[in-house]
């Protein structure tokens, strides 16, 4: 009826038509009317009589007062926020219409032939030229058998003929967005993939396309839209019973190839069940390890070294919370809980604009939204640990409560060892999580997390450690419009950890350490049109870090009291960044944030002599700063410039260029990252951290992106990186900057990656070539190391292999297989020997010029998926795997120690047999 209308109404229109001196003024004054009620005043003062569907001014509310107007102002300011047009007839009657706009001539040229394609040459809207009314060909068949949708409205004058469409993919059962969904235009050669939040952007000419939507356990979806003019369309979407092919890790459909950012990659969240894991742990982060330009010091070490950074230099978020230790179990499991994440993307080149902070990458990890439409959970058990996850509506359709928790029983590892000095140790973590989502209405959502992790453990029978994260964060979503939308989120993290000593002496004492952050932040997003678009914000940290106290336990105790002055530091950064199409083939990336770091007191600061080494004797001053007061300041412009130029449609070239500053830094004489590292913020004395990357790679997808090939290399320079000096004392310490060093590091590096991701057999093969190197020298000898050269940091290893493979028997059975190599890292070897007082004691080599033998191991799985059928409790897989099936021992270190006057070599490893394991899981 509404398409009859219209059409009788055009063709009335040629000859018909109010002049504008005949249009009647009113007089108005309505306060939360509805369009209708609007309708019948004007016409109670006029001739007009008004003509629409009810339903499209039902819902409408307006306010407003006009004297002796023109009813086409009072039309014209009523309807500019809605899709819906006026035309009115010579004898007074006004149609309504939605979308289209009626015309009472053709533009010129109107018959010739339509050209659905986006033309080469085109650069901007004002060389479009006008598109005129839009006219769609009704076939019956089509309209019954799918949804018809239109977008937009129709404004005349308007000479744009290229219009934005945008939305977001929704799983409807379990309202959660759909990553990785191709979105591609029937018979048109265009097409595009949802982003791990299921976002997408289209550019299409106006008129009619057919929309389809394809994703792995998803069904087809086929719509027909009408597009008048930017706007929104969502897609819900139902999941397909019968497509549960496995892919691990995959970024989005064509995304390594279109996107502009270089050295990004996209963590398939449910996918890594499938790589063989230690006791059988679904482990993110691990999984992550498995990728080219991402590293660890060792088997079961803490935090990550990317592409030659520190383990400090990487900023972990989980919704927008900062983790400082990601480790569980002396680093064997992470403290992301895989069953309530759910997206995880790592930035390791090119970082987007709104993040700083750190100089290495950003994994940036968001919790799935809960589930609002029914009760929903996961749960696994396992050798060592046990997860469960569980989902309720609160306010059905509008907001849901997610509480997850895992914990671990897993002692009895420790007691089953050979090793008879850890028959009396013990070792436990636990971490949970809750997280509450509100949709208000269709432009405001609020997001609320908090999460708690702890660990424990005792491996000498006189010392208990323990350490935990804590984080909350509260994030506001608006939708001002169709094309600005904002973020206000914020959050704080707290990191602790302690250790308590009851020995036979009396120096029974309890340490402790803490650091806290408080960050707000603000980003907005503009479409501003089809070639830029804008994020903009601030973002403000506030830096608490007590370095630590130490207490006397018990009345006998000798230990005299000690507590650390606390630290404090603010650091804010203004961004802006923007995608701009220059062409269909080039796309630039243009950002930049400008950092300022200010230290806070109240606080002393110990001044030393220019051109001196620090310590006691070379002190001239302590000065004294007040509550609040700033100390130093440091900041400034850190540019985020990359570019994506397609040499084919399928093939792609990305440059990129960066650089970054970092206020906080951590302090460890340890290889890799422990519980008992403090964190130490610039002052007078410790300068903050500053790195420039340069980065160029070649991507290729081939057969519709089943296969991605990517080579990437990148060199990074460095400067005022914290080390130590030989024999420093960094815990407890009232002058920490007396006892380590600032130098520079450079690292460079080629990674390839081959990826297949779809069919019966999938996976990926990686390799990186790399180098990472430290360079502290100075006028003073006891403050240069390796002759002041560059040497190897202790996570140089140039050689890296990971080999990923799943194989799928049938919809229920696979078998994956994970084979990782890797060159021994550096270690400083002893190579002479002296005597004193009977004693046989060591001269040891420069710093890290010998290696530890080289990394490999091979682990193997199974899975065991039950029946897909859809009416059932609970959907179930059993995992058996097995880790380090060649047994190999791979030391994690190496070192000498002199017993009875003699030196002695000892090598410790984490794993060195066979580790079987079976884990049961279930979803419902």
């Amino acid at each position: 009826m509404r398409n009859r209308v219209a059409f009788i109404i055009l063709l009335l229109s040629v000859h018909c038509g109010f002049a504008q001196n005949e249009v009647p003024r009113v007089s108005l004054s309505f306060t939360n009317a509805t369009l209708e009620e609007v309708f019948q005043d004007i016409e109670a003062q006029t001739d007009l009589q008004f003509f629409y569907l009810q339903d499209w001014v039902s819902e409408k509310r307006v306010s407003g007062v006009f004297d002796k107007v023109l009813v086409t102002t009072v039309l014209d300011d009523l309807l500019k926020q809605t899709v819906i047009n006026y035309f009115i007839m010579e004898d007074g009657r006004v149609f309504l219409l939605q979308n289209t706009q009626v015309y009472a001539s053709l533009p010129d040229n109107f018959f010739g032939e339509r050209n659905q394609q986006l033309p080469e040459e085109e650069t901007s809207d004002e060389d479009l030229g006008s598109v005129g009314p839009v006219f769609v060909q009704t076939d019956q068949n089509t309209v019954r058998t799918m949804e018809t949708v239109r977008i937009g409205r129709a404004t005349r004058g308007n000479d744009r003929r290229v219009f934005t469409l945008q939305g977001q993919a929704v799983n409807q059962a379990s309202n959660q967005p759909i990553p990785d969904l191709a979105i591609l235009v029937e018979g048109e050669d265009m097409g595009t993939s949802t982003d791990s939040n299921g976002n997408y952007s289209l550019r299409l000419s106006a008129g009619e396309h057919i929309i389809q939507t394809r994703g792995l356990g998803i069904q087809d979806s086929r719509t027909r839209v009408i597009l008048y003019g930017d706007g929104t369309h969502n897609f819900q979407l139902n999941e397909s019973v019968e497509s549960l092919d496995e892919v691990v890790v995959e970024g989005n459909r064509n995304r390594n190839v279109e996107a502009v950012t270089t050295g990004v990659t996209v963590i398939d969240v449910e996918g890594i069940k499938n790589i063989p894991q230690v006791l059988g742990e679904r482990d993110i982060l691990k999984a992550a390890v498995a990728l080219p330009g991402i590293t660890t010091a060792g088997e079961g070490a803490s935090g990550f070294n990317v592409r030659g950074g520190r383990t400090d230099q990487n900023l972990i978020l989980l919704d927008n919370g900062v983790v400082y230790n990601p480790a569980h179990f002396f680093g064997i499991f992470s403290t992301i809980n895989p069953f309530t994440t759910g997206s995880a993307e790592i930035y390791k080149g090119d970082m987007p604009a709104e993040f700083g902070g750190r100089l290495s990458s950003v994994f940036d990890i968001s919790s799935k939204d809960a589930n609002t439409e029914k009760f929903s959970g996961e749960a696994s058990i396992g050798p060592v640990t046990a997860n469960v996850v569980l989902e309720t509506p609160i306010i059905k359709n509008k907001s849901a409560l997610m509480v997850g928790g895992r914990g671990t029983y897993s002692d009895w590892i420790l007691g089953a060892l050979d090793d008879k000095r850890l028959s009396n140790s013990s070792a436990s973590f636990y971490d949970v999580m809750a997280k509450y989502n509100h949709t208000i209405n269709q432009n405001n959502e609020i997001k609320a997390t908090g999460y708690y992790s702890y660990d424990d453990f005792s491996i000498t029978s006189d010392s208990i450690y323990n350490y935990s994260n804590r984080l909350f964060s509260l994030g506001w979503d608006h939708k001002f419009s169709d094309k600005t939308t904002s973020n206000l989120i914020l959050s704080n993290s707290e990191y602790q950890f302690g250790i308590e000593f009851d020995g036979q002496a009396n120096d029974d004492f309890d340490l402790g350490y803490k650091n806290n952050e408080t960050e707000i932040k603000y980003k907005m997003k503009y479409l501003y049109n089809d070639k830029h678009t804008l994020d903009f914000g601030f973002a403000s940290k506030y830096y608490v870090v007590n370095p630590g106290r130490k207490d006397p336990i018990g009345p006998d105790s000798d230990v005299s009291p000690l507590t650390i002055p606390k630290e404090q530091g603010l650091e804010s950064a203004l961004f802006i960044s923007d995608q701009y199409e220059v062409s269909d083939k080039l796309l630039l990336g243009l950002g930049l944030r400008y950092s300022f770091y200010a230290a806070l007191g109240e606080a002393e600061q110990r001044i030393y002599q220019d051109n001196a080494p620090r310590n006691e004797e070379t002190l001239e001053e302590t000065q004294q700063f007040g509550k609040n007061e700033i100390i130093e300041t440091y900041g400034g412009p850190e540019l985020r410039l990359s570019a994506r130029y397609f040499i084919l449609p399928d093939f792609s070239v990305k440059a990129s260029l960066n650089n970054a500053y970092q206020y906080i830094h951590t302090l460890s004489n340890n290889t890799t990252v422990s519980p008992t590292d403090i964190w130490k913020l610039s002052d007078i004395n410790i300068k903050p951290q500053e790195a420039y990357q340069a980065t160029l790679g070649f991507y290729k997808n081939f057969d519709g992106s089943i296969y991605e090939l990517s080579l990437e290399g990148y060199y990074k320079k460095q400067k005022n990186l914290l080390d130590y000096k030989v024999g420093a004392e960094l815990l407890l310490n009232e002058t920490i900057e007396a006892e380590v060093l600032q130098g520079d590091g450079k690292a460079y590096g080629v990674e390839f990656l081959i990826r297949k991701n779809e069919g019966r057999l999938n996976g990926w093969l990686g390799y990186t070539y790399s180098r990472s190197f430290v360079k502290l020298d100075s006028e003073f000898n006891e403050e240069r190391i390796n002759n002041g050269e560059f040497f190897p940091s202790n996570y140089d290893k140039p050689h890296d292999i990971s080999l990923v493979a799943n194989y799928k028997f049938t919809r229920r059975f696979s078998a994956s297989a994970n084979f990782v190599y890797q060159t021994g890292r550096p270690v400083t070897f002893p190579i002479g020997s002296f005597s004193l007082g009977n004693s046989e004691y060591v001269f040891y080599s420069d710093r890290n010029k010998f290696r530890i033998p080289d990394y490999y191991r091979l682990d193997l799985s199974f899975q065991m998926e039950g029946n897909h059928k859809i009416k059932k409790f609970a959907h179930s897989f059993w995992s058996f795997s097995i880790y380090n099936v060649l047994g190999r021992n791979n030391p994690y270190s190496v070192f000498f120690v002199t017993e009875d006057g003699d030196i002695k070599a000892y090598q410790s490893s984490i794993f060195s047999i066979p580790v079987p394991t079976i884990t049961y899981n279930f979803k419902f």
